[in-house]
């Protein structure tokens, strides 16, 4: 028996969450979806992930702010959880900026689904 991996996806776009969860759910994943990054925090608090899907530009608190703050918790299986950055201004940004803030990999948006996948896959292992 296959223990279905758990997905937190924060992204601001529900066009973008919806797609992403057909994608996602096709594969058997379990999916949460939250719209900023104080809701990330608050997921996380009360439920476990196996990675999380991270937009970078989203309202209250965006990605970067997050993965900060998640990389901080005490609970040190919740600060090593694989993050995934999503973003459509990876212009401003250098893989070396997502690095430093603790992502683990990032995916640029238009979200290309078959490179999505092979993203999350790589780091559900």
């Amino acid at each position: 028996m296959t223990i279905t991996k758990k997905i937190l996806v924060a992204e601001d776009s529900s066009v973008i969450i919806n797609l992403t969860k057909n994608v996602l759910l096709f594969e058997k994943y379990h999916i949460t979806a939250v719209k900023n990054g104080k809701q990330v925090l608050e997921k996380l608090f009360n439920e476990d992930f196996d990675l999380i899907l991270m937009d970078i530009n989203m309202p209250l608190m965006d990605g970067i702010e997050c993965t900060k703050a998640i990389r901080g918790l005490e609970d040190q299986n919740k600060a090593r959880i694989p993050i995934i950055a999503i973003t459509g201004n990876y212009k401003n940004f250098t893989m070396d900026d997502f690095k430093k803030a603790g992502m683990n990999d990032y995916v640029q948006k238009p979200l290309d689904y078959d490179h999505l996948l092979a993203t999350v896959k790589k780091h559900l292992v």
